[in-house]
């Protein structure tokens, strides 16, 4: 392994190559949490004799927990390294799992979710390792940053058919048990790979993106007008995306075709999450973040539509994959927006605090669909309310659209007629 802490040489190496594979697999480990819960949903409903939202409750915690944890886990790693954090989060990771699976209440099994898996686990494979990732690339960084960035959706193509098994072969505490042992001890072994500190050189990032407008007066608002007007955006694409990321397997469930469909379905998504956040990442290079941000959320609130006249197998399968296909990109395009629009010197913190403000969009979001349901006995109430908020998402991504292309004519107009 190489031993400077400072050689610049190591950025767009083939060290940096392989050290971004051990990222993707890190994250693909410390994310698992966050999809294996939306499969025991239903048997866990059942066990602990709760209604749906109660249910729901640990995945709400969980992302709460997640985006707070963000924010202490990325000052860690600042001081300390990453790879200690991981060393942190592997053990979490294991003893989140295990506590879970030995639970004797839902709200047990909620605080394992919150506190650990959460918290101190997938945080700790989240902010820190994307921030890690960009340390290490300059020429090809938004596709190193895309690739760590999809580990998540990896996890969620890959977990849900196994704890679906799992559950069916050995029971779901069982299970859980399992990948505590299996997902903390990888982790543990992949973070040996990451004692490397990265490079202390790092090119200068002004201008590296098209459509660079960094100013004092981001879409002509102030900052913390426009902040507050994007983790607003956040928060409701998030309530929407999270309908069918949290509740497709209860859903398949209530329909008569059995958790198994349901969890079959969550990996389609997902699977075709990866390709989504890849192909929009290029889009978004040649488009810039707030057109990129307008397509994902119109294209995302057509297939949640599509979810409530098609309610047969395949016609489901169908659409879940048009969801995962068309709602990959919104996330990502946050981080790109604040990085044409907002201080440079700024860029962390502001895209910490719209991440974070997702993170809670998809927290909200699952507990509102199971309470929802649990008021209405049916998921078209609940698709209804996903599409409301896609609706208030897609608003405000077209009114900073139309406010951008007007200053844009304005700045262009000889003597501003």
């Amino acid at each position: 392994m190489p031993s400077s802490p400072a050689d610049p040489s190591l950025i767009d190496s083939r060290y940096a190559a392989w050290r971004l594979l051990t990222t993707l697999g890190l994250v693909t480990l410390g994310n698992s949490s966050m999809y294996v819960v939306s499969v025991v949903l239903p048997t866990v409903q059942a066990e602990f004799g709760v209604s749906r939202a109660n249910a729901s409750l640990p995945y709400t915690m969980m992302m709460i927990c997640l985006g707070l944890g963000g924010l202490f886990t990325g000052k860690w790693a600042d001081r300390y390294g990453i790879t200690r954090v991981l060393a942190i989060g592997s053990v979490a990771v294991c003893a989140g799992f295990v506590w879970a699976g030995m639970a004797g209440s839902i709200w047990t099994f909620a605080l394992a979710h919150g506190l650990l898996l959460g918290f101190l686990g997938s945080s700790a494979t989240f902010a820190p390792l994307m921030a890690d990732t960009a340390l290490w690339w300059n020429k090809r960084r938004g596709v190193a940053v895309a690739i760590c960035a999809s580990g998540n959706y990896v996890a969620g193509t890959i977990w849900p058919p196994l704890a679906q098994w799992g559950v069916e072969t050995i029971g779901w505490r069982q299970t859980y048990v399992l990948m505590g042992i299996v997902c903390g001890l990888g982790m543990a072994l992949l973070s040996l790979r990451m004692r490397q500190r990265p490079p202390l050189v790092q090119a200068n990032v002004a201008g590296s993106l098209p459509h660079a407008h960094n100013d004092q007066k981001p879409f002509g608002l102030g900052l913390t007008q426009a902040q507050v007007l994007l983790c607003v955006a956040g928060v409701a694409c998030c309530v929407a995306m999270s309908m069918p990321q949290v509740h497709i397997v209860a859903y398949c469930s209530d329909l008569g075709f059995g958790a198994a469909r349901g969890a079959e379905m969550l990996s389609l998504m997902l699977a075709c999450g990866i390709v989504s956040r890849l192909v929009s990442g290029m889009i978004c290079d040649r488009i810039g973040g707030i057109r990129t941000l307008l397509l994902g959320s119109g294209l995302q609130g057509i297939a949640l539509v599509l979810f409530l006249p098609f309610d047969g197998l395949v016609p489901l399968y169908v659409v879940s994959a048009l969801f995962g296909l068309f709602q990959g990109g919104i996330v990502p395009s946050y981080a790109i927006i604040v990085r044409e629009y907002f201080p440079p010197q700024e860029a962390g913190a502001r895209v910490g605090a719209v991440i974070m403000a997702t993170l809670f969009g998809m927290a909200l979001g699952g507990w509102m669909s199971g309470w929802v349901f649990d008021l209405t006995g049916s998921y078209r109430a609940a698709f209804l309310n996903g599409i409301a908020f896609n609706l208030l998402n897609l608003s405000i991504a077209s009114w900073l659209f139309f406010r951008v292309k007007r200053l844009s004519a304005q700045i262009t107009r000889p003597n501003g007629r």
